[in-house]
């Protein structure tokens, strides 16, 4: 199979058209925007754009002559995709470089045979400096078939130092300030806030907008065979990103990634605003004593369930992104007579936790006093009258 045609952005692309043809186009961009919203998809095609031998002036790339075909297949040897990978186990040194370029071929081939996947991963990936060592040594040779190589490094924000390692990004910024000639760098991120400051100074941002809830839901059906009630759901869960509604499609009998995660969150939230301190520790202990990095995405749901608890008690019901879970919002929010203002300020306490998170932390611990703080601040009121 070939790699799905890009969806939307259409304004976007007809202006990395024009810059392309003008020879306007940085030679480092930054690609950031939503996970799954479609960035690499649009750096494959900003890639394919340079080699084309027929592009159209106005929607880029003709796919259709050899070089456009080779890109739709992942095997054009000028257009490179690198993206954050999980580290071989038991390989080091000079085995390491090996080691992850053929795990990048195996994921290239999975691609290849599966082109919609979800974006969501739940195992600890990164971009290491054995990667970047190969990158900077593609970057100094020749094109093989045309004037120009385009590198793409997606989720670039795994080059932060708590995700791989220092070296990685320093490298890769030694590669963005002196660049080769025939070369252009397009790096995406969901989280450009945490690449170091001189990489977001050495690229050119470009903001990847959230597409219309309508074109997720087509492109589920049409591309995916989704059927229209279910593609209807998760484009209304997706936030605009079909990478993300397709974590919410089920795998089997057994419900999509996302969907798994974002009904745990829903726990945690049951849990915090519960009186018994006992579904607290119940809750906490259910989670391992390590592997703190993985909750990140966990922690994000549990956001978005509280500010759809806040939208719920202030009466702001069109504002809820679940709203297939709207009753038990209600039910929640009179049950134990929340207030919109407690719930903001949970979201303070939420994000002091996430940033401990994505550090070397046990799980149970942080869960345990996430909950405790939450329901300190859901339930302000039901502490006083308790203690008088």
């Amino acid at each position: 199979m070939t790699l799905h045609p890009v969806v939307g952005h259409d304004d976007l692309r007809r202006q990395l058209t024009r810059s392309l043809h003008s020879g306007g186009l940085p030679q480092a961009l930054l690609l950031h925007g939503l996970r799954g919203v479609g960035k690499q998809r649009l750096a494959l095609w900003i890639g394919q754009s340079q080699v084309c031998q027929a592009p159209r002036p106005d929607t880029g790339p003709c796919d259709e002559c050899g070089p456009c075909r080779m890109v739709l297949n992942l095997e054009h040897p000028d257009v490179h995709w690198h993206f954050p990978l999980v580290r071989p186990k038991g390989v080091t040194g000079d085995r390491l470089g090996p080691a992850l370029e053929s795990a990048r071929h195996d994921t290239l081939a999975e691609i290849r045979a599966n082109p919609l996947r979800p974006s969501h991963s739940a195992e600890v990936r990164g971009i290491y400096f054995a990667i970047i060592q190969d990158l900077r040594r593609r970057a100094h040779v020749r094109p093989s078939m045309g004037s120009m190589q385009t590198f793409i490094i997606a989720d670039a924000e795994f080059l932060v130092p708590q995700e791989s390692s220092p070296e990685a990004a320093n490298a890769l910024l030694k590669l963005l300030e002196e660049p080769t000639a025939g070369t252009r760098f397009v790096l995406t991120s969901s989280e450009p806030g945490r690449l170091l400051p001189t990489i977001r100074s050495r690229t050119v941002p470009l903001h990847v907008s959230p597409l219309p809830l309508p074109t997720v839901q087509e492109f589920l059906e049409s591309r995916g065979g989704v059927p229209a009630e279910q593609a209807r759901w998760v484009a209304g869960l997706s936030q605009g990103s079909p990478g993300r509604a397709l974590g919410f499609l089920p795998v089997g009998d057994d419900p999509g990634p996302l969907e798994a995660i974002r009904r745990e969150a829903f726990s945690l939230m049951e849990a915090a605003i519960s009186d018994a301190a006992a579904d607290r520790y119940v809750r906490a202990s259910a989670y391992t004593a390590t592997g703190g990095r993985g909750m990140i995405d966990l922690f994000g749901f549990l956001e978005e369930w509280l500010r759809d608890l806040a939208a719920a008690a202030s009466g702001a019901h069109d504002h809820v992104l679940s709203r297939d879970m709207l009753p038990r919002l209600l039910q929640m929010v009179e049950r134990s007579a929340l207030e919109p203002s407690d719930i903001g300020e949970s979201l303070s306490v939420l994000d002091a936790t996430r940033a401990m998170a994505r550090g070397n932390v046990n799980p149970q611990l942080v869960v345990f006093g996430l909950l405790d703080r939450l329901h300190r601040s859901l339930r302000p009121a039901r502490l006083v009258t308790s203690g008088v």
